[in-house]
């Protein structure tokens, strides 16, 4: 059972799965949509959502909290300044999980997450 159990470890270290989601959320907000396994992008979904919600917050605190997650300086720009007047009237719910059919080398499930922006 998995009661009181947040974090997905995806058989990675503490370190590795870090670096990984913070490749990955800046992958997003690069290209607006991502391929990937299905684990992973639930995984990536939760901090999306949640540099989503700083950029919405716009001041300059919440900036700097995205800096220490997203890698690349123009993306957190672009995320701020364009991104997040498309997120403002939604509350919630910010990225899309589309299921893509089982991966041919090792039939892993496949999914594409992408960034709904109205």
């Amino acid at each position: 059972m998995k009661h009181r159990k947040s974090v997905l470890k995806l058989n990675r270290t503490s370190s590795h799965r870090k670096a990984m989601f913070r490749n990955m959320v800046t992958s997003l907000f690069k290209h607006t949509s991502i391929k990937t396994t299905e684990a992973k992008a639930k995984g990536l979904r939760v901090i999306a959502d949640n540099m989503v919600t700083l950029a919405k917050r716009g001041d300059l605190h919440a900036r700097r909290q995205a800096l220490a997650v997203i890698q690349e300086k123009d993306v957190v720009h672009r995320l701020f300044d364009e991104m997040s007047e498309s997120f403002a009237s939604r509350q919630g719910g910010y990225t899309r999980i589309t299921k893509l059919g089982p991966r041919k080398g090792d039939v892993a499930p496949m999914v594409q997450i992408e960034l709904i922006m109205d």
